[in-house]
């Protein structure tokens, strides 16, 4: 491919991240509001509502590939994209701010986090993906999702130094108008457009500079469809809501793993190339790692999360340029 051909992919996947980012957050916008309007809490909404409407362009991503049979797009953009938000996104968030973590979301959601990995992980570990381990993983977050909306009160005080409300209306109580449900619909749309145009970009540059799939999926797809997370949570832990902020990557991750892979085993059974299991170690050492910095101390300190962004940084310098 010519050097201007390739510009051209490169300017298409920055436009369509753009996109990504718009449409998620039109998406978050619109639900958060109903959400509000049902009584959910900043953790619980941070866990569910937001943590969904983040990944819908990572679901966007996944779904196209698995539908073109692109197998390491479809998983390498959802291993990469846990790694990056656990290592990259809460690591840049807790050098901001250090970030204080309540009870439920550590032994809770902790738990929840290092089990969906190990869970995708023994489904993974035979480098495919059936239609019978995809229904296994839908029914999974199906159960843990109705369990947060039984259970997930959040009972913690509130941070003396949160603002009272989010302008980008993260957390503004307001009634779900017809206006709201023109955004969900319209958000919803430049996610599945941009994630269609990313992955077909994606994989024509990879092929034409020489990177696999699996490289490109697992680090500049991955990056690209968790930018809406990197937005959110950095917009929320500098207004001081540090449940949505926390539980948005967390949720995010745990939707990600079992509701995304599920629908993408269901559309089409995948193979992936062997280096999966090297991203699926990297995947588990980062999350164990993470769950025992916030359960030790209950808080992610600079020194760690400057720790965690440095390991994803280097993630990246071994995939791109080894």
């Amino acid at each position: 491919m010519a050097s201007g051909a390739a510009a051209i992919q490169v300017g298409v996947i920055a436009a369509t991240v753009a996109g990504l980012w718009l449409g998620a957050r039109l998406l978050v916008d619109a639900v958060v509001r109903l959400a509000r309007r049902l009584g959910l809490s900043d953790l619980t909404i941070g866990l569910t509502v937001v943590a969904a409407g983040t990944s819908m362009p990572e679901l966007a991503v996944t779904a196209d590939a698995a539908v073109k049979g692109l197998g390491d797009i479809a998983v390498g953009n959802v291993l990469g994209s846990n790694i990056y938000n656990l290592a990259f996104i809460l690591g840049v968030v807790s050098l901001i701010r250090i970030v204080p973590i309540e009870r439920s979301l550590v032994h809770r959601d902790g738990i929840a986090l290092v089990a969906s990995t190990l869970v995708g992980a023994a489904v993974l570990v035979d480098l495919s993906l059936s239609r019978l381990e995809g229904g296994l993983l839908l029914g999974l977050f199906v159960a843990y999702t109705a369990y947060l909306l039984r259970t997930g009160a959040d009972t913690a005080s509130p941070d003396p130094d949160a603002e009272p409300a989010i302008s980008t209306s993260l957390t503004e109580s307001v009634q779900f108008r017809g206006r709201d449900a023109a955004l969900l619909v319209a958000g919803l749309a430049v996610v599945l457009v941009s994630g269609d145009l990313l992955v077909g970009a994606a994989s024509t540059l990879a092929r034409s500079v020489g990177v696999s799939d699996w490289i490109i999926g697992g680090t500049i797809v991955a990056a690209g469809t968790s930018t809406p997370e990197f937005a959110v949570s950095l917009v929320a832990i500098r207004r001081g809501r540090i449940g949505v902020s926390v539980g948005n990557v967390v949720g995010s991750n745990v939707f990600n793993i079992l509701a995304i892979l599920g629908v993408a085993g269901l559309i089409s059974p995948l193979a992936v190339e062997g280096a999966v299991l090297e991203s699926l170690a990297w995947l588990t050492a980062v999350a164990v790692l993470m769950v025992a910095a916030l359960w030790t101390g209950r808080q992610l300190s600079r020194p760690e999360g400057g720790l965690f962004a440095l390991s994803e940084l280097v993630r990246w310098a071994l995939g791109l340029l080894g």
